[in-house]
């Protein structure tokens, strides 16, 4: 017993029905058929009370209709076929799409119910007379259910190259190749967005014959890089060509190619640009498009690498950082070699690195990006990583210390004249701001504030959930226990006590005088006595 591969063509012609995913692959066929005969204007109509679509062009025609009722083989010449690889399926979306067909080319047209042509019945060619002759091609379906084509027309003639008028109106193709900028790629042509400006993007459309085959971008909205690929290099999976073939090593090419392309503009740019406003105008493509090493034989650095501590820093979870800003001017490479400049590296303030934020801030130096070069750029030789230091934070001239029992936070709390911070081999004496440092709160005489509580803690539960209500209230908690602690008027600071007890709501208490005694007698600290 022998067995071989079989096509049952019925079942063949019920399938493929099933075949497509999007109708309005039927728009995108018929227009792909008027381009490949070299057409230079394609008009649509299309009635949506009425369902009839007609598609007329003014290309070369068809020569043999049979070709039309053909599946899987194309009527195409020998030089279309190997440049574009057409897959002969294209107007068999018609069958499946319509009621009826009217197609009419040159002398000839034909009239056909689209039922009758998948059960394989015979189809007159019918001729035309001489003066009713067309020019090109024009195809009339009936039964056609677009509604939205007028919504989407638009959006899937972005790229192709062929003037389009859809119901008399011109479609704007603005990502056609003929109203671009391109440049010449091994994988076809390449328009950049953002060569000139620097306001560059990752986002990126591509077309394989007019059709975006590829979309990077999230919507319609903002640029996009533009790629028109070679068809003799790139395949659409069948049946819509909306898709590549391979895509995920086709998308790899792409971007590599791009970032190539960069490249070629950039070292273009560096060459015809002072140093200055190269850096200042692409910056951000070259870190963005993985060129950053044609900065390593300049002098000036980008200034987006530097921040300026210019606040209180904090613990903040919802990345506001409102405690740096961007410095206006890059520092020199004079002052970064000389020392003038101390460039660090530190982590974003967290529960162990308060201290080494608050010695930068007392230096006023510069946080610093070093991702953003090269490794063999010349300033990471400059860069301090504070991170990686030993550190130290003694109370100077230390007055008190106590628990704060906060609402969300129970730090130990240190009153004192200074704090002293060494990080590595430099040291710092803080006077005007607290400093959290080993789970305690250092607060030196020029601190009255309850802001130190926000280096203890981002006040965000495991759900991230920001608790603003438990920030206040131990924001406030601190600033009161600062301020009794250092106050020297002992009635102020026994009522400023009492108040919080709120005596006056207990009747018993009314009218009572007692006598208080602090630092003695049997309860914790203090005694107290009913007088008269």
């Amino acid at each position: 017993m022998q067995i071989q591969v079989r096509i049952n063509e019925e079942g063949t012609l019920r399938n493929q029905r099933y075949a497509f995913t999007d109708r309005f692959t039927l728009i995108s066929e018929l227009l792909q058929n008027a381009r490949r005969a070299g057409a230079t204007e394609i008009e649509i109509n299309y009635d949506a009370a009425s369902h009839i679509l007609r598609v007329t062009d003014n290309g070369c025609g068809i020569a043999d209709f049979q070709k039309l009722l053909s599946f899987n083989e194309s009527g195409w010449d020998a030089a279309t076929c190997a440049e574009e690889r057409p897959f002969g399926v294209g107007f068999s979306k018609c069958l499946y799409a319509t009621s009826r067909c009217i197609v009419a080319s040159g002398r000839q047209s034909v009239d056909f119910d689209t039922s009758a042509a998948l059960a394989k019945a015979p189809i007159d060619v019918m001729q035309i007379a001489e003066a009713d002759a067309i020019t090109g091609t024009r195809i009339e379906l009936h039964g056609v259910d677009l509604p939205d084509l007028a919504a989407r027309i638009e959006t899937l003639c972005l790229g192709f190259p062929v003037p389009v008028l859809f119901n008399g109106k011109a479609l704007q193709r603005r990502f056609a190749e003929a109203h671009l900028a391109t440049m010449p790629s091994p994988m076809g042509t390449v328009h950049l967005t953002g060569t000139r400006d620097g306001k560059h993007s990752h986002h990126t459309m591509v077309f394989l014959q007019g059709f975006c085959v590829l979309n990077t971008g999230y919507s319609m909205l903002g640029t996009f890089n533009v790629v028109h690929l070679d068809s003799r290099q790139f395949m659409a999976r069948l049946p819509d060509r909306d898709k590549l073939i391979d895509q995920d090593m086709q998308h790899k090419r792409i971007e590599a190619e791009l970032k190539e392309g960069w490249r070629r503009i950039l070292e273009v740019a560096k060459t015809q640009l002072p140093a200055d406003r190269f850096v200042e105008i692409y910056y951000p493509a070259m870190r963005a498009w993985g060129h950053i090493d044609l900065l390593n034989d300049l002098d000036v650095l980008p200034r987006e690498l530097f921040d300026a501590i210019v606040g209180y820093p904090i613990q903040d979870d919802a990345s506001h950082r409102d405690y740096v800003k961007s410095v206006t001017a890059a520092p020199t490479r004079e002052a970064i070699e000389s020392g003038a400049v101390t460039i660090v590296d530190l982590d974003w303030l967290g529960d162990d690195n308060a201290a080494r934020w608050m010695l930068a801030r007392a230096r006023d130096h510069l946080v610093f990006d070093w991702s953003g070069l090269h490794a063999d750029h010349w300033a990471q030789r400059h860069v301090r990583y504070l991170e990686e230091e030993a550190v130290e934070v003694e109370a100077l001239c230390e007055q008190t210390r106590t628990v704060l029992e906060g609402r969300w936070i129970w730090p130990t709390v240190i009153l004192c004249e200074a704090v002293r911070i060494k990080v590595g081999s430099e040291t710092v004496e803080i006077t005007d701001a607290g400093v959290y440092h080993g789970d305690t709160l250092y607060i030196p005489t020029g601190e009255t504030s309850g802001e130190p509580v926000r280096q203890a803690s981002s006040f965000t539960d495991e759900n991230d959930q920001f608790l603003e209500n438990d920030l206040d209230a131990d924001r406030d908690a601190l600033a009161d226990l600062i301020g009794r602690l250092r106050s020297v008027d002992p009635v102020q600071t026994l009522d400023s006590l009492l108040q919080e007890l709120r005596l006056g709501s207990y009747p018993l208490l009314h009218g009572k005088s007692f006598h208080v005694s602090v630092g003695m007698g049997p309860a914790p600290g203090h005694s107290i006595e009913l007088v008269g």
